[in-house]
Formats: structure tokens, sequence, C-alpha cells
């Protein structure tokens, strides 16, 4: 066993050591809490307990998966409840699916480059900013393209305005949607958007490899990729399906936040994924009558913890009412309000990218 499992595993068991049972006693000190399997940055143990004693162990469960989580460097975490005791052993290792070749999705064999929008957590205003930024990138002569992979909630399509069905190509192919000169993709051409999906994983991880590789997306220089929010495995099916370029990890500036996406970050080294940077979102806000700035969600963590990691900070977007209003009426900013600040940061995060793929 590698120095850095073993290690791993003890700050494991430090965690579990402060999660008790119902019966009191620590977690570690009972017989029921099987090997710790460490596989990469997935871990995995059971909990031996009988049929009768599961109700009453899953609160233990739920907060041993939250103590484990709160480790630095663990992507994801399963735990089980094991009703036979003599399963309560290491499982399996689940091998994470193999990276695709080039060739296993030809819709996607003149794309340059494919960069992921990533974010550790829901409302940061990743989406939004992946749209900016692949109008952004638009502006500056390239041409772009934007997957929509956030399947629970797809935002492609109020953003850039787009009501319509997608076209087909022969049995299958779809025909991305023109918006603003940016070819979009997104589940919510294809799904009511007032229905919820109750979708497990293997279902939201088929939708997306759908969206590549049944996609004429032609010839692009940049395809953005808006993720879903999290460290799961629909980032991971992503990041090992597809040649990623680089990552921009997008946070608001207060340390929980950046907790989260300091989660994004390991979970894109892991798989060997550059970081293009970081943006900070929500950064400031100015006030219309007074001018006066105000920092509302702290300020400069983004730039602290890029710092930290070693790799550039993209940008500082202000928290802003006019980028909600144009979002919400599908009107994005760079393009209806160019000469706007907003606007205007969203341009200079796009040419920093630019600069970072070399396109």
């Amino acid at each position: 066993m590698s120095d850095a499992r073993a290690d791993l595993q003890a700050t494991i068991r430090a965690q579990l050591e402060r999660v008790r049972g119902p019966d009191g006693k620590p977690l570690t000190a009972s017989e029921r809490l099987s090997d710790i399997v460490v596989q990469g940055s997935r871990i995995y143990f059971f909990i031996a307990v009988s049929a009768g004693e599961a109700a009453a162990w899953e609160a233990t469960r739920k907060a041993a998966e939250q103590a484990v989580a709160a480790v630095e460097g663990v992507i994801s975490v399963t735990i089980s409840l094991s009703a036979e005791r003599h399963e309560a052993k290491a499982p399996p290792p689940v091998a994470a699916p193999p990276a695709a070749s080039p060739a296993s999705f030809p819709a996607l064999a003149e794309v340059r480059h494919i960069i992921a929008v990533a974010s550790g957590k829901g409302g940061v205003g990743k989406s939004t900013t992946a749209c900016n930024l692949a109008l952004g990138l638009a502006s500056l002569g390239l041409s772009v393209g934007i997957l929509d992979a956030d399947i629970y909630g797809p935002s492609m399509p109020k953003l850039f305005g787009l009501r319509a069905k997608p076209n087909v190509i022969g049995e299958k192919t779809l025909v991305p949607l023109d918006g603003f000169g940016v070819k979009v993709m997104s589940i919510g051409f294809v799904v009511d958007e007032a229905k919820a999906l109750v979708w497990r994983g293997p279902m939201v991880m088929g939708a997306i490899t759908q969206m590549l590789r049944d996609v004429a997306w032609g010839k692009l220089d940049v395809l953005v990729v808006d993720m879903p929010p999290g460290t799961g495995d629909a980032q991971l099916t992503m990041a090992q399906s597809v040649q990623l370029a680089g990552a921009v990890i997008v946070s608001t500036p207060q340390d929980l936040a950046l907790i989260d996406a300091r989660k994004g970050v390991a979970m894109f080294g892991q798989v060997g994924v550059p970081i293009l940077g970081l943006i900070e979102n929500m950064s400031y806000f100015v006030c219309d009558e007074c001018g006066k700035r105000h920092e509302i969600f702290a300020h400069g963590g983004a730039r602290r913890e890029a710092a930290r990691l070693g790799v550039p900070l993209l940008g500082e977007i202000a928290l802003d009412p006019m980028i909600r209003e144009r979002s919400d009426a599908g009107q994005p900013v760079v393009v209806m309000e160019p000469d706007s600040q907003a606007a205007q940061t969203y341009r200079e995060i796009a040419r920093r990218v630019m600069a970072a793929l070399g396109a």
C-alpha cells in the first residue's frame, strides 16, 4: 500500500472516531466497520448491521459520510449498511470509466479545445459565467459551442433565449441551436423544463455521452462545457470521456464556497486536467445611487485561493443586477450590453482563457 493511501485511511479513521452509533460507541471502536478502501479519491466501506438495525443506523451512516467527505482530497464517499456481517469487508473497487480515444466521438473530431466550467457547489453563477464566457470567446473571433451538461438543472435554453427543438440529421444526430453565433446543445431542448428528471447516475452519464457523441458540433475552436455543480460521477465521466484542455473554476468570495471550489480543483487534478484559472463571481456590488463599492460576500477569497494553488485568477465579476436581468430575459450582457463593465470583464476573462489555450 502506498504511503499516501495509508495516510488517507488513517485520516479517515480519525474522522470516524468522532462518529458514534446508536449504542453511543465510536464507530471505529465497534466491530461493525469494514476495511476502508481508497480508490484514488473515492472512498468505500461498509457498516455491518442486521436487517432490523438498519433504520437505527442510517443516521450514523449519514454522519460518517459527511465526516469522510470533509477530508481534503476526497471526491466521493460510498458507505453502505450491510445486513450480512461477512460482507463487512472491503468492497471490490469500482473501476473508473476508461478515457475515450478521439475516435470514440467522431462528432468532436474537428473541435480543437474542450474546456469545462465547473464549481464545487450550486448557486455561484457558474452557468451564467459559462454562457458569457462562450460569447466572449466568440466575440474574439473564435468559433465556439457550448454544451449544457447540467442535466438536472439545464440553464442554457433560458440564458440564450432559445425555445426550439433541435433538428435531427439521419437517425439520431442532433443539430445544435444557434445562440448569438454560438452552437448550443442542452437536455433542456428535448425535455419539458417543468418536468423533474428523476434519473440515476448511469442515465445522467448516458445523456452526457449522447450529447457528446450524437451532436453535429462541426468545426469549433472551443467547446465550452457547463458542468453540473459538485464533484460526482457526472463530472468524472466528462473528465474521462474526452480530452479536456482545461477547467475554469467559478466561486463566490466567501470561505464556504471556496472550500467546495478546492474540491473541484482536486477532482480535476486527480484526472490530469489542468486548471486554467479561478473566477470570483459576485465579487462586489457598486451602488447605483452613491457609487460606493460594497463587498457583500467578502472579497478576494478566490485571488488568495488561486495564489495558494498556483493557478491564475481569471477575473472578478461584480454582483450586477443587469447581469441577472439580461440573463433572465435570454439576452446575455456580452451581446446585449457590450460596452458595460460586466461585458468588458467577461471579454477580458475570455482573452485570458484564449491565451492559456493558445487558441
